[in-house]
């Protein structure tokens, strides 16, 4: 298939784009590149792409596509507590719009990256899709607007899947560190700290950026029927953990270092055990390959490679909220994150 992919430099963008050109597809990008200082290694790959503001796509872009991969997002929930009408109108209506304008221009798949985090307060029993959405912050909220919305534009014509990612880890050439598993390790390793900054007791599952990958792979390759207007929880049933258990994996794979739990931190609302079955049941060549365990040990073996130090982890390079907040005091962006001119 002729794919657009957005927020193809972003964090899963840039595992997904070789993943999918593997699987022989035609792949051409979409991306505002706000964290092109974001950079943590090689492997972005060149493709086609356009350099585009999200809220500025035109049906015109959207032309000679089978389908749309859409990733492209304001991407996680202190993000969009910086301002969450920035969020909805980037997150929420932005993503609406783009759906519409796949439809009007003959597109027929249209794969949304929803998230697990639209069950928010689930509690300890295991939810699967047919639960009810709880979500509690505005990227959340979002998602979930996204997929009502977009649900409704389904026909004989427009196809659209809506695929709820748990909390993703992993390696990437755009590294995050504003994401459980990977800011623990990457604490671990520069402080020799397991830093936990809730009581530890959320539930939380975690994916790999490989496996979500995977996922969008699988997706495409389904028949029609199968994915129709369908949500799944994209994951392992197996990989449900609490703070604290991925904790004490962190603690054994990163010699000498000890668990610390933040003097302030309390109990996090955002706590949700999720059922995988259904990805597994109906799309069964989705096969993931990883686990807590050795996602920990790509982490560790990549932050020692690196030479990672506390700053990075913490700091506007790969801590998103940050690197938006130094690009609008640097007036680099707007108040509305756009580029401003030069």
């Amino acid at each position: 298939m002729r794919i657009l992919v957005t927020g193809h430099k972003g964090y899963i963008g840039t595992v997904m784009v070789p993943m999918l050109l593997a699987a022989g597809h035609d792949v051409v990008g979409l991306d505002s590149d706000l964290f092109r200082q974001c950079t943590f290694g090689p492997g972005i790959h060149d493709v086609p792409e356009l350099q585009l503001d999200l809220r500025d796509a035109q049906t015109r872009h959207l032309e000679g596509f089978d389908a749309v991969a859409h990733l492209g997002a304001l991407s996680n929930d202190p993000l969009g507590d910086l301002n969450p009408d920035i969020t909805y109108d980037i997150n929420h209506a932005a993503s609406v719009r783009l759906a519409r304008l796949a439809k009007e221009a003959g597109v027929a798949r249209f794969l949304y990256s929803s998230s697990c985090s639209s069950y928010g307060q689930a509690g300890d029993e295991l939810v699967d899709e047919t639960a009810d959405l709880r979500p509690i912050t505005a990227y959340a909220i979002s998602k979930v607007r996204v997929e009502q919305d977009v649900a409704k534009l389904a026909d004989d014509r427009f196809s659209p899947t809506f695929l709820r990612n748990a909390t993703a880890y992993g390696v990437s050439p755009r590294l995050r560190f504003d994401l459980v598993l990977n800011n623990l390790v990457a604490w671990a390793y520069a402080q020799g700290r397991v830093h936990i900054k809730s009581d530890g007791t959320p539930w939380r599952p975690i994916v790999h950026i490989e496996d979500i990958s995977r996922a969008f792979v699988a997706v495409l390759a389904a028949p029609r029927q199968v994915v129709h207007n369908q949500a799944f929880n994209v994951g392992q049933t197996e990989e449900n953990y609490r703070i604290r258990d991925l904790a004490e994996i962190v603690q054994e794979v990163v010699p000498g270092s000890r668990i610390e739990y933040a003097k302030d931190g309390g109990p996090d609302p955002r706590c949700y055990r999720v059922d995988f079955g259904k990805i597994h049941r109906q799309l069964p060549e989705f096969k993931p390959r990883w686990n807590a365990r050795r996602g920990a040990e790509e982490l560790y073996a990549a932050y020692r490679a690196a030479g990672l130090v506390i700053d990075d982890c913490e700091g506007p390079r790969f801590k998103r909220i940050d690197h938006l907040k130094h690009l609008m005091a640097s007036h680099r962006v707007d108040a509305t994150l756009r580029w401003r001119s030069a």
